[in-house]
């Protein structure tokens, strides 16, 4: 981008034109709607980073999809940007056929439609959430925000009835590959699905929820049509797309992306040993991440985003250089408990020449968004929420 690049052209060129309209259907945005068109005509300037490296390249592949973040403009991620991955492709699913099956250890095994599902009480959840392998090596663009509507996965569980001694319930999708399972000195090669699983405690509360649309419209193909799994406030992998089969059991589910794939490794220190713990990927560590800074006459606004499990956020806080932590205005009405939070600063005086810009969130809880430095004991990439340093040249 060149030094000087007005919003309006970064909108034209990412085809934002239809975020207006996607707010506008939105009740209780109106008055969103109408700061997101002022803004639209107002003659701000973005000041491009200077540490993006010229690899980077934002535009979608056939598999995968990373949200450019410096086009955030409003609190929902537009369909067609939405970020996703996959691990076995994505699959064709008829919707006239689909069936979201319900087995195991219930009194009523279900075989629904999605017409069925559909007729049931439909309600919103407005949801962000990160791949657990988001990070600077991707810009942070895996992550997104949606206004998703659906059902709760308890209205599905409790019409089939749960017995008691079920303990677990694995997600899988219609997607599905060939891996190998190695067991000692055996491999074993089995065709699989992709799967994932919760607790009882955790399948039978009030926010697990089965969405198939999203920003008031049917899921794409990249964000699982027809049905997924939504659970908020954790990383993404435990979203299961294209959901078709929910099996509730009383052993472990021990499946290739439970057990295996999605660990972290850190190090421990307990009374003056160093001990190493592994834990599976689930609730999000709160993170921030400064989107983009743009420049309005003669001051400058830096726009982000607060991604975390869902607990209250204290402060947002950005820092200029070597300078003080300043507190920056995080919008609280933007949608909820489990959505992304967007927050802004008012950089005024901003001398010319180079700065770095950091942000930091703190929730109620008293977790301070870490440093890379404080996160050097973890030894595996995931689940990193350091904080993202930015740096720009003001002409």
């Amino acid at each position: 981008m060149s030094a000087s690049q007005s919003r309006r052209s970064i909108l034209k060129q990412f085809g934002l034109a239809g975020l207006a309209l996607t707010i506008a259907e939105t009740p209780g945005w109106a008055l969103r709607d109408a700061l997101l068109e002022a803004n639209l005509v107002a003659d701000e300037d973005i000041v491009p980073f200077t540490d993006i490296p010229p690899t980077f390249n934002p535009t979608p592949s056939v598999t995968n999809r990373s949200l450019d973040i410096r086009t955030i403009n409003g609190p929902f991620t537009p369909r067609d940007q939405f970020f996703t991955t996959q691990h076995y492709g994505h699959p064709e699913v008829d919707p006239s056929t689909f069936r979201l099956k319900v087995t195991g250890l219930v009194e009523r095994p279900k075989s629904l439609t999605l017409a069925e599902i559909q007729r049931m009480r439909s309600s919103e959840l407005i949801a962000g959430f990160e791949c657990s392998g988001n990070s600077a090596r991707s810009i942070q663009g895996l992550a997104s925000n949606g206004r998703w509507t659906g059902v709760p996965l308890k209205t599905v569980l409790d019409q089939a009835g749960v017995k008691p001694q079920a303990r677990e319930f694995v997600f899988f999708g219609a997607d599905h590959g060939e891996e190998e399972i190695e067991f000692r000195a055996q491999k074993f090669k089995l065709e699989q699905q992709f799967g994932r699983s919760l607790t009882r405690e955790h399948a039978l509360s009030p926010e697990p929820f089965l969405a198939y649309a999203m920003n008031g419209e049917p899921l794409t193909k990249h964000q699982g049509f027809p049905l997924r799994l939504l659970v908020p406030g954790w990383y993404g992998v435990a979203n299961v797309k294209w959901l078709s089969h929910i099996h509730a059991q009383e052993e472990q589910y021990l499946g290739k992306f439970q057990a295996r794939w999605y660990r972290t490794l850190k190090a421990e220190t307990i009374d003056g040993e160093t001990q190493w713990k592994e834990a599976a990927v689930t609730h999000m560590h709160v993170k921030s991440v400064i989107a983009r800074v743009s420049r309005e006459g003669g001051e400058h606004k830096v726009l982000g985003f607060v991604l975390n499990d869902g607990t209250p956020i204290k402060t947002v806080e950005v820092k200029i250089d070597d300078g003080p932590w300043r507190p920056a205005m995080l919008d609280r009405a933007t949608t909820g408990k489990y959505s992304w939070k967007l927050f802004t600063y008012a950089w005024k005086n901003a001398a010319q020449g180079e700065h770095t810009l950091v942000s930091r969130a703190t929730d109620s809880n008293g977790q301070v968004q870490p440093t890379a430095q404080d996160l050097e004991n973890k030894k595996t990439f995931l689940e990193d929420n350091a904080q993202f340093p930015r740096k720009l040249t003001i002409a």
